[in-house]
């Protein structure tokens, strides 16, 4: 069936409709294809005779509680148990699962629940008016004297009642409605209460599915190595020794990289050692991080496309009694998710199957049909649950890489990256090099504000159409959108690349680099008026309650204000991104000998309406020692061409009992849905360094914070 068929066939079929969907099958969680649907009035729902809910998710479950929390919004409109609604991953379809907030089908931005806030509600709302309507008409009543309830219509005059199940058929043929009332949330029954995971008793006992968990009939393993520079290429393999190793069947030879095929990864990683490739260093084989910052900061010496420009800031600075000049640096970042890169293709004279898990499944689609000439029909995504995502599965460059190498294999094969080959050839964060000024006047308040961002543009090669006027808007994030009021502002962008380093989106996307610079700066200004830092905040939130309120929150919750031990001290930031306001106090102890140890954190959230809290406090919770980690040790560095960290032992995680105790408040109200799973990570590391200066006086303008208070 077409895309057009699917788009307009509402024909019965066997007692049904149907409706052309791709659809997996496995338990609950589906991956083949589906076509005996006998009520779907919308591309994200079907009831089966058995009154079986089926909720196809357009989005994937990484670990931010999706899987609960959009299931909820159906169930809330439907009138049905939410721990019954089984979920199907949606196939690759950038029209019908598209992300309203984004433009194409995406998991990402933290845009779930605000992107199908709406949309999710109303297909569960037009289903149920549907079914409602089937009832009355069988009943020869007017259907506002039913209702549905717990899956089920009710005639309330009567008292009669039938299941969903019943129904069906007759709802699906009837016309959908173009328009249904949504419940005001005064109504509402199950969003904004708690609820446990869904997908957390799979997680448990083993039976959730993710890409690595695939296992295909005569499945084959293979672990790939690439150019250890960027930018080399492969020169030779010592084929013969790879296949002496037992279980080894097959070398790959690709431009850039290698791989070796057998039994099981275990044979496939030794074969690949024995093979010892030797690489054609290419022409970045000199490079190191020194030379990448050096030519980021001839770079932001010239004037950038401007993102923002508020009355005269150089004229207002120039004049102003004292100036306030800053530089702040951030490192490359690598993802390093839980669940190791992987994905398992195979490719056939019919087509290609691709068992993987991806945040893009309509780009991935697109990328293997540019690369095999293949059709849409002929490119079939099984996508799975994600053991991490944090940006990396974002992009399709690993699903290229296994399909480069099944195209040369017989038969379904595995391809997976070592956590050494994937931290050495992630796709990084940007380096970010920031210039900023401010004028103050004679109290030490701030007049002007002026801020040049240097880095790559991930835009640029990601969707180039969404820079407008030679600004990438997520290098702007939260820098040119800043929460706090200046009358004179200018914020400009250059866009600096490194040599043969592709970046991309890391957790918090734009705003977590643009919070970290503008809290550290808006800190130091404060500092430079002797002021208090949050008061100094207020001061300049008059137009933005929602800022000053969470701030507030944090602030009370953490005791700001009462004296602390000598070595210890608090911070404060804010962050306003995703349609949420986050505030965060970080309290530290610092001590020459241990370093910076971070004992508490008191988190406040504005999101606006909340469907499942516990998600929310999760997805804090999560974010903070995410960007605790990152903020204390991560750092991605190059010398002589190549990534010099390989594994967790000098890429490092926050460890358990290094973790703070943590504190999320959130705060009630009826706004518009906000984003969660980001904002937390950019929140908290301003938050950390702060606490360092208050603690230690040591100002951090350079991360990861690594020994910087020690050697003072």
């Amino acid at each position: 069936m077409n895309r057009r068929d699917f788009l307009t066939a509402t024909s019965a079929l066997g007692g049904g409709l149907l409706l052309g969907f791709g659809l997996p099958a496995r338990g609950e969680i589906r991956d083949t294809l589906t076509t005996n649907a006998p009520f779907a009035p919308n591309a994200f729902l079907r009831i089966d005779r058995t009154g079986k809910v089926t909720f196809v998710m357009p989005m994937i479950e990484m670990g931010q509680g999706t899987y609960t929390s959009l299931p909820m919004l159906i169930a809330e409109e439907l009138e049905v148990d939410v721990d019954k609604v089984a979920i199907e991953h949606s196939p690759p379809d950038d029209k019908v699962y598209v992300n309203p907030l984004i433009g194409i089908q995406m998991a990402g931005g933290s845009t779930a629940v605000r992107g199908m806030y709406v949309p999710l509600r109303r297909a569960g709302a037009t289903a149920r008016v549907m079914l409602v309507t089937a009832a009355a008409q069988r009943w020869k009543v007017d259907p506002s004297t039913c209702r549905a309830e717990n899956g089920a219509v009710v005639h309330a005059p009567t008292g009669r009642k039938l299941g969903y199940g019943a129904l069906v058929d007759a709802a699906a043929k009837l016309q959908v409605p173009e328009k249904v009332a949504l419940k005001e949330p005064g109504e509402f029954k199950l969003v904004g209460t708690p609820h446990r995971r869904l997908d957390t008793s799979g997680k448990v006992n083993g039976s959730a599915k993710f890409g690595i968990d695939t296992r295909l009939p005569g499945m084959k393993f293979a672990v790939v190595a690439a150019s250890p520079t960027f930018g080399g290429k492969l020169v030779s393999v010592d084929e013969a020794k790879a296949k002496a190793v037992r279980g080894v069947s097959q070398v790959v030879r690709l431009d850039d990289a290698v791989a070796v095929v057998a039994i099981h990864t275990w044979a496939a990683k030794q074969g690949l050692a024995a093979a010892a490739p030797q690489w054609d260093a290419g022409p970045n084989a000199k490079l190191s991080t020194a030379d990448i910052v050096e030519q980021l900061a001839r770079a932001s010496e010239n004037p950038g496309a401007v993102a923002r420009h508020d009355g005269d800031a150089a004229t207002a600075i120039a004049g102003a009694a004292r100036k306030v000049d800053a530089i702040y640096q951030q490192p490359f970042l690598a993802h390093a998710t839980m669940e190791p890169m992987n994905c398992t293709v195979q490719v056939t004279k019919e087509g290609c199957d691709i068992w993987t898990g991806t945040q893009v499944p309509g780009l991935t689609q697109a990328a293997v049909m540019k690369l095999t000439g293949l059709g849409r029909e002929q490119v079939r995504i099984h996508n799975h649950l994600l053991g991490g995502g944090f940006g990396r599965r974002l992009e399709y460059d690993g699903t290229v890489r296994a399909v480069q190498i099944a195209q040369q294999v017989r038969g379904p094969v595995q391809v997976i990256w070592t956590r050494e080959e994937d931290i050495q050839h992630d796709m990084y964060r940007p380096y970010y090099y920031d210039r900023l000024s401010a004028g103050v006047d004679a109290k030490g308040r701030a007049v002007a504000w002026s801020h040049r961002i240097t880095g790559s543009s991930i835009v640029a090669r990601y969707s180039p159409s969404w820079i407008k006027d030679g600004v990438d808007p997520d290098a702007v994030e939260s820098s040119a959108n800043l929460p706090y009021e200046f009358s004179d502002i200018h914020v400009d962008w250059v866009a600096q690349e490194p040599p043969g380093i592709s970046t991309t989106w890391w957790r918090g996307v734009g705003s977590t680099r643009g919070t970290f610079v503008v809290e550290s700066f808006i800190d130091e200004l404060a500092t430079s008026a002797k002021a208090d830092p949050l008061a100094y905040r207020i001061a300049l939130l008059e137009k933005n309650p929602r800022a000053r309120a969470v701030l507030q929150l944090a602030a009370e919750r953490s005791g700001w204000g009462k004296p602390l031990p000598s070595g210890q001290g608090r911070g404060i930031a804010l962050c306003t991104g995703f349609g949420s306001f986050i505030a965060q106090v970080v309290q530290v102890s610092v001590d020459k000998d241990s370093g910076v140890n971070p004992t508490h954190v008191w988190c406040a959230v504005d999101c606006g309406v909340q469907v499942n809290p516990d998600t929310i406090r999760a997805q804090m919770e999560s974010g903070i020692i995410f960007g605790l980690s990152a903020a204390l040790h991560g750092e991605i560095t190059i010398k002589d061409g190549r990534v010099e960290q390989t594994n967790f032992g000098d890429y490092r995680v926050l460890r358990i009992n290094e973790a703070p105790r943590i504190r999320v408040d959130l705060v009630k109200n009826l706004e518009a849905p906000g984003g969660i799973g980001e904002p937390g990570t950019s929140c908290v590391m301003p938050a950390l360094t702060n606490a360092i200066f208050a603690a230690a006086g040591k100002r951090i303008r350079k991360l990861p914070v690594g020994d910087q208070t020690r050697a003072a």
